[in-house]
């Protein structure tokens, strides 16, 4: 099993942790396990160019709750909902928007206090985002390997 130091970030040791992916299924496994930590009303914005990961990553995280829905991009709906005995999963993707007031307008930030909120293109919105929110960049190194870098403004 690899060591993924995600208790040090959540604890407030490090506001950063930095891992590079190498495939599709090692990006799922990261999430998978940076799942694990997540609580009810945590709110995790992924950021990345198209076709970096980011809904890979949101896989990975479905997956550990128990998700058996498929997970695609909500790019024309703006977000899908994942319902697990476990904890509502939220799924956002606002690259469609324009900026924060477009999203209050039509979405509304009703979501964040039921359970799991994950924003794909959430630089959009920031500005309306909590302090603690979760930012997770995902950038290409090549076809299959990805640097994904957690932080948070704390």
């Amino acid at each position: 099993m690899k060591e993924y130091n995600f208790e040090l970030f959540l604890i407030g040791i490090t506001n950063q942790i930095e891992y590079v992916s190498n495939s599709l299924i090692d990006t799922l496994n990261y999430s998978y396990e940076f799942a694990k930590y997540l609580k009810k009303t945590d709110i995790v914005v992924l950021n990345g160019e198209l076709g970096s990961g980011k809904t890979i990553f949101v896989k990975g995280i479905a997956k550990y709750f128990g998700v058996e829905d498929e997970v695609s991009s909500p790019t024309f709906t703006i977000v899908n909902e994942y319902i697990t005995n476990n904890i509502n999963i939220y799924h956002f993707d606002v690259y469609r928007l324009d900026n924060e007031k477009q999203f209050m307008n039509t979405i509304g930030t009703e979501y964040f206090e039921n359970g799991i909120s994950i924003i794909e293109w959430g630089n959009i919105i920031k500005n309306i985002l909590p302090k603690d929110t979760i930012y997770i960049d995902i950038s290409k190194i090549d076809d299959n390997t990805r640097n994904i870098l957690i932080r948070r403004n704390v």
